[in-house]
């Protein structure tokens, strides 16, 4: 049976499996909600309301026939002090799919309602335990792909982001304070020296906002990987390269030319970051119909990629083709390697680009150069865990829109405009950073945001 709810009910009691599906050594089952204890009550062969808070304690899952379904350990934890603000169980099964699904399901029978994908987090927001960079922070922390993905994410997680925001809107509000006495008493100029405070003030949080949304192009990438086309004439050494680089025969590697008609994607760690390595049709002229079409996808994968590797082969001249080709590219991000060097060690031609390397594929020589060209072309800047990134597309809308609306106010303010003008913009500042914090936010806004969690969290 299928259990809907609109989870919005901020007094439901919810339950869900909380660890990842499949068998596994241990599962956790949470409840969560006014009648958590309820319900446990009814399932557990022991008392809980005669358990003390945040302590484990051994008993047994029984259904209402009171037959055993499995020995457990339960945590329950009394409200205010738990994950969501409310009174929590967290009950710890043997990890089978079937016996947590059987916990579950006698948990749901006893009165609980099936959980929706992050209504334990959309619970915590509500009741105060985070403010929502922080909730969303924990999904982006759940699903990091790299190292660097993670810290980015812990930033978030540890509220360096929100204590920032919440430091620049209390900025606002001064600015706002000091502009309205104005308007209340239109007789008064406002002084020369008080407006270039403000001025100050408002170029200080103009600083602050244009940093996060420079960010983002970094930590888009960071969040999401960087995806990397292997582009180049047949028999270069893609293929090669491609298993060298992951360390496993993933791509078919012949004499014969046009062996590869399609791409492969495999993911591939490099430092702190996360890549998306695709490997692509050789490129040259050819009658046959499925490697003509390989080639296109070629060029149109290489157009889209955050970094391209152009392959040459460094015992031939630069054929007509590949000087086609390399015209098409953009030189900022575009890798040009030299191959076979184990063969040739001087490459044949000098070429007008900036990132330029020789390796051999086949002797995994200069592959660290290599990686370390990828690391450098990848960032703007070097990845600092101390600094507060921008990995969240609502973040970045959020910001821009701010700082919009921020230079309005700037431009009114410089130019003399009426002040209820500029103080309407300061005020459309303040709502586009509340809107990230979650102090002013709309409810199909959470929607969106906690749809896209897992289910548990």
């Amino acid at each position: 049976m299928e259990f809907v709810h609109n989870y919005r009910d901020t007094d439901a009691t919810i339950a869900a499996i909380a660890t990842p599906p499949g068998d596994g050594a241990v599962a956790m089952i949470r409840i969560s909600g006014r009648n958590a204890f309820s319900v446990a009550n009814v399932i557990f062969s022991k008392n809980i309301l005669l358990l003390e808070s945040h302590k484990v304690h051994y008993g047994k899952v029984l259904n209402s026939q009171k037959d055993m379904i499995d020995e457990v350990l339960l945590l329950p934890m009394k409200s205010p002090h738990s994950y969501t603000g409310e009174d929590t169980i967290e009950i710890f099964c043997h990890g089978g799919a079937l016996i947590t699904k059987q916990v579950l399901a006698t948990c749901i029978e006893a009165g609980a309602l099936l959980a929706e994908p992050g209504e334990f987090t959309l619970k915590a927001f509500r009741n105060g335990k985070m403010d929502l960079t922080k909730a969303e922070a924990v999904q982006s922390f759940i699903s990091a792909k790299n190292v660097a993905a993670l810290k980015a994410s812990s930033m978030h997680l540890e509220g360096k982001f929100h204590k920032t925001i919440s430091s620049l809107q209390t900025k606002l509000t001064n600015v706002t304070a000091h502009l309205e006495a104005y308007v209340d008493f239109p007789e008064e100029d406002i002084a020369t020296d008080t407006k270039e405070d403000l001025l100050l003030s408002l170029g200080y949080i103009r600083n602050a906002l244009s940093s996060f949304k420079d960010s983002y192009s970094d930590g888009k990438k960071i969040k999401t990987g960087i995806k990397l086309c292997l582009l180049g004439s047949p028999n270069v050494g893609k293929s090669s390269l491609l298993n060298t680089l992951l360390q496993k025969e993933r791509a078919i590697v012949t004499p014969i030319p046009g062996t590869t008609r399609d791409s492969i994607e495999e993911d591939l760690q490099i430092g702190d970051l996360h890549f998306q390595i695709i490997d692509t049709a050789g490129i040259r002229d050819t009658e046959d119909l499925i490697e003509k079409e390989g080639i296109k996808r070629s060029f149109s994968l290489s157009h889209t990629a955050d970094i391209t590797l152009f392959l040459l082969d460094s015992t031939k001249e630069i054929s007509q083709k590949e000087f086609q080709t390399l015209n098409t590219l953009c030189k900022k991000s575009t890798l040009i390697v030299w191959n076979k060097i184990d063969i040739s060690k001087e490459p044949p031609t000098s070429l007008d680009f900036p990132h330029i390397v020789s390796i051999s594929a086949l002797q995994e020589i200069g592959l660290n150069e290599l990686k370390k060209n990828l690391l450098t072309m990848t960032l703007e800047k070097p990845f600092s865990k101390e600094e507060i990134i921008l990995t969240n597309e609502r973040h970045f809308q959020a910001i821009s829109k701010a700082l919009y609306a921020l230079e309005k106010a700037k431009e009114g303010l410089e130019k003399n405009l009426s002040l209820e003008f500029v103080v309407i913009d300061i005020k459309d500042v303040m709502k586009q950073l509340g809107t990230i914090i979650g102090t002013n936010i709309t409810e199909d806004i959470l929607d969106a945001i906690f749809s896209t969690f897992c289910l548990g969290k």
